[in-house]
């Protein structure tokens, strides 16, 4: 039987808040102050969950003072004593450190070719090994002193879900014995004006499965936990409860490079394999954090896969999507409503789960969710989890955690 793996007390951070607990009341209060109008490169203009320069830390190292590691720093800064916890009981050659992010670099290479085209050269500072894949991890481990494996995941929007499912099975297989696990993101100009071009984007504030839905809001975060299988290992701020993770699923449709399969059949194999490597049934689930990211195509495979795979139970089941309060976070996105829902559990004797915030309109095209409306409050406390994460070219994650 494969050993439990426990999470701890994530760092976060996010256009909705600074840290899980002010995140949290933004969920549960249905708060989109951290969703405001921004202004790209050219002129135009969107909504984006936008994190203010003011809340984060400085970075002493040159080499990695940009905006991405400085979001980044923020998350790790408050999950620092869970590492050290870690890495003085196993010794720094057994941390891992793996990492979902999809935008690294774009800042300093758009502000380096703005320097080429003006005056010929790139500044002096300008150095392609910052804008590699590795970067968010590599610092990590240099700011943490840890000699363990280090991996960042692109998979699009589950990248910080596919880093912790690899940092789960390294713990099982005896390579590692605990690892730092989430993702980071940023809604740099690139970003926005990148899913701009793919005609994604809502000119109006995302409004998840409405029949009225125009597209997504981006938006930037960084969610960090330590994962270990021991439980006393990140028993730091989690008030004695320990989470774990109980069970996930993948499934890689391969159907279309930026569109998932209609049907939903992808999103489907996903939700199904986690329950399956949990051992629940689909009655076991007390919530689901949706993928929901607005758009037509996204909000109709994943109605239709949730409609398959929980059946009658659909219309009990409490779901929503928290992105409409801070925005698609890409790669983070993952990892930080993973933390959203340990945060539900940890605090489910208030009964209160995040707000589904949108217009009301269902569309009578897709099976009807239960959309969790504000003051809901929960008939029993939620027991268990489920979180999914769908990326371009279908990559297609569900993870279930429980207490």
């Amino acid at each position: 039987m494969n050993e439990t793996i426990y999470l701890s007390a994530p760092g976060v951070i996010c256009g909705a808040g600074s840290s899980i607990e002010k995140v949290w009341e933004s969920c549960i209060s249905g708060n989109r102050d951290g969703i405001k109008r921004v202004t790209a490169i050219g002129g135009t203009e969107f909504y984006a969950g936008k994190i203010d320069d003011s809340l984060l830390p400085s970075v002493s190292d040159a080499r990695y003072d940009m905006r991405i590691i400085r979001i980044l720093d923020k998350a790790l800064i408050q999950i620092q004593s869970s590492v050290e916890k870690v890495k003085a009981k196993y010794g720094a050659d057994r941390i891992a450190v793996c990492i979902g992010a999809c935008d690294n670099g774009s800042e300093f290479s758009l502000a380096g070719h703005r320097e080429f085209f003006a005056n010929g050269k790139f500044p002096s500072n300008y150095k392609l090994d910052i804008q590699s894949a590795d970067y968010p991890a590599a610092f990590i481990k240099e700011k943490c002193g840890l000699n363990g494996p280090s991996f960042v995941f692109a998979t699009a929007c589950s990248s910080s879900a596919s880093a912790m499912i690899k940092a789960r099975d390294m713990i099982q297989a005896g390579l590692v014995d605990a690892a730092v696990v989430g993702g980071v993101d940023i809604a740099s100009d690139t970003v926005l004006l990148g899913f701009d071009s793919l005609e994604a984007v809502s000119d109006e504030k995302t409004n998840p499965f409405s029949k009225n839905r125009k597209g997504i809001t981006l938006g930037e975060a960084a969610a960090l936990f330590v994962v270990s299988k021991d439980a006393d290992d990140v028993s730091d701020n989690t008030d004695g409860i320990a989470i774990k993770l109980l069970g996930a699923g993948e499934s890689a449709d391969a159907s279309h490079m930026t569109a998932p399969l209609e049907d939903g059949s992808g999103a489907a194999q996903a939700i199904k394999e986690a329950l399956n490597d949990s051992g629940l049934k689909p009655t076991d689930i007390d919530y689901l954090n949706l993928h929901g990211t607005g758009t037509h195509l996204n909000d109709a495979m994943e109605s239709k896969a949730v409609n398959a795979i929980f059946g009658e139970y659909t219309k009990d089941l409490p779901v929503s999507s928290t992105k409409p309060l801070m925005g698609h976070t890409l790669g983070a996105s993952g990892a930080i409503e993973l933390a959203i829902c340990s945060h539900a559990l940890r605090h489910s004797a208030e009964k209160k789960l995040p707000v589904h915030m949108w217009d009301g309109v269902f569309d009578d095209e897709l099976p009807r969710l239960n959309f969790v409306k504000s003051g809901d409050v929960c008939k029993e406390e939620i027991k268990i989890a489920m979180s999914n994460s769908f990326g371009f070219g279908g990559c297609n994650i569900s993870l279930i955690i429980g207490k």
